[in-house]
């Protein structure tokens, strides 16, 4: 069954489509089975892998709203080990499609059940908000992975993402634990970025992943090729962050100590 992590921060450019793309692809170059899953309209995630959006036909909304099985809107990508289901900006109107459905909060769930057996690993992409998507990849996810950028305010609003992580566990998702807070756009010359990590280190402690995601022009320009980084430039700083970061995330997996929320 695969472990399933959904990337998560209710601000936006702080890294999550990023993190979700070149995760998932660093975790399929160490030879896992790995589902990229495109649950923001924006649709990143999916032009980041090079997958043209204007040839899909069926995509994430119609899985969730029932049209389509899981199987029928997996996509390869170019990656080994890799497919994804994209996304179009046709998601947004998931949330009106599913108001008067009760369940409307384990739908993603269930039609991940449907492939779960088939990956080790499944990345879900979330939207920059605390949105119905959002709450639908808490629900459906093994472990939330925040993503925190080293810049003035990054603390501010992780209070109210960790209590909306708190509630999730609490009412939909009792198995739901915090797979590592992931420090990004750190500029270890800057005295702001070394700050954000101290204060991070300092109140979550072994919860901050030990790998940090530097800031550079290479990460910005690889979505553009349609690559990850460690295929659009594999010797740079951003290519061996994310290998890294991996290396973490498979290491905790053989962890029994996870970060439980309380």
């Amino acid at each position: 069954m695969a472990h399933t992590i959904c990337i998560a921060n209710q601000k936006g450019g702080v890294g999550k489509t990023t993190t979700a793309v070149n995760l998932a692809a660093a975790l399929a170059v160490a030879g896992k089975k790995t589902l990229l899953v495109d649950a923001d309209p924006q649709a990143n995630a999916t032009t980041g892998l090079s997958i043209d959006k204007r040839k899909i036909t069926k995509s994430l909304y119609h899985g969730l709203i029932g049209q389509v099985g899981a199987a029928e809107i997996i996509s390869e990508t170019d990656v080994p080990k890799l497919w994804v289901i994209p996304s179009k900006t046709e998601l947004i109107g998931f949330e009106v499609e599913m108001m008067g459905d009760e369940a409307r909060d384990r739908v993603l769930g269930r039609l991940l059940t449907q492939c779960v057996n088939d990956y080790d690993f499944i990345i879900i992409d979330c939207p920059p908000s605390l949105s119905l998507l959002t709450l639908n990849a808490m629900t459906a996810a093994s472990s939330v992975l925040i993503t925190l950028q080293c810049e003035f305010y990054a603390l501010e609003g992780l209070g109210q993402l960790m209590q909306t992580i708190k509630r999730v566990k609490q009412g939909l998702n009792p198995g739901l634990t915090i797979e590592g807070i992931l420090l990004t756009m750190y500029d270890s010359r800057t005295n702001l970025s070394n700050q954000v990590a101290d204060n991070a280190v300092k109140y979550f402690k072994d919860m901050v992943f030990k790998t940090r995601i530097p800031k550079t022009v290479r990460l910005g320009e690889a979505p553009s090729y349609g690559k990850p980084i460690m295929f659009y430039d594999p010797s740079s700083p951003g290519s061996k962050s994310y290998l890294d970061l991996a290396k973490e995330v498979l290491n905790g997996r053989r962890r029994k100590d996870k970060f439980v929320i309380v």
